[in-house]
């Protein structure tokens, strides 16, 4: 399984010649869609689904995500399926669990949307934007290091809950240099601590897990 990393929140997974994307949002910018024959989108915010360019998306291609999601994507030419907590299918030849309900509280006056993460084929797990701990061992992490619904001690938390073998940062990109580096920092102090692989993926880089 190669795994690359887009702008801020967005992933895509390749194996055995089939392309999935997470969350391509407003963030990620190229060609994330080149290519794909799935597409997972964990919530609603505009920085993990960007509507106008899954409307030109490749012919045939499948969408998994949320009822909130897929009430905003009705006309785009794809094949749009609902998903929640606890189902389980298979998408671009990936084994796919379904986990979570909701989003991280944010601001006070802002309504709680529905968010799902993905595990897949027992291998990575992507929370969306939410600290969801699967039922089972996470050998790969995307965790979230910046949000405004985020605390650097919650993302310690979460990583020493998960205890995954290596975690890879997501939804930073709302940081500069100076605030990437910050992030450098943490997951390498926590990487010595748990002594496992944890660090950032600098945007276009990839990784082939085994």
């Amino acid at each position: 399984m190669k795994l690359t990393k887009y702008g801020h929140a967005c992933v895509r997974l390749e194996k055995d010649d089939k392309v999935l994307v997470l969350d391509p949002g407003a963030f990620s910018d190229g060609p994330v869609l080149d290519g794909a024959d799935a597409v997972l989108i964990t919530h609603e915010h505009f920085d993990h689904v960007d509507v106008e360019r899954l409307r030109s998306a490749p012919a045939g291609l499948e969408v998994w995500t949320c009822e909130a999601v897929a009430a905003q994507l009705a006309g785009v030419p794809a094949k749009i399926q609902v998903v929640e907590h606890g189902d389980e299918f298979e998408a671009a030849g990936f084994a796919v669990r379904v986990y979570g309900e909701w989003h991280a509280k944010n601001h006070p006056d802002m309504s709680i949307v529905q968010n799902i993460g993905f595990m897949f084929d027992d291998e990575v797990f992507y929370p969306g934007d939410a600290l969801t701990v699967p039922d089972r061992r996470v050998p790969t992490l995307l965790v979230p290091t910046n949000a405004p619904w985020l605390k650097l001690l919650e993302m310690v938390d979460y990583l020493r809950t998960i205890r995954p073998g290596r975690a890879f940062s997501t939804h930073d990109g709302l940081l500069n240099d100076i605030g990437l580096s910050l992030v450098d920092t943490w997951l390498k102090l926590e990487s010595d601590h748990q002594r496992a692989d944890m660090r950032r993926l600098a945007v276009g880089d990839s990784i082939t897990l085994t």
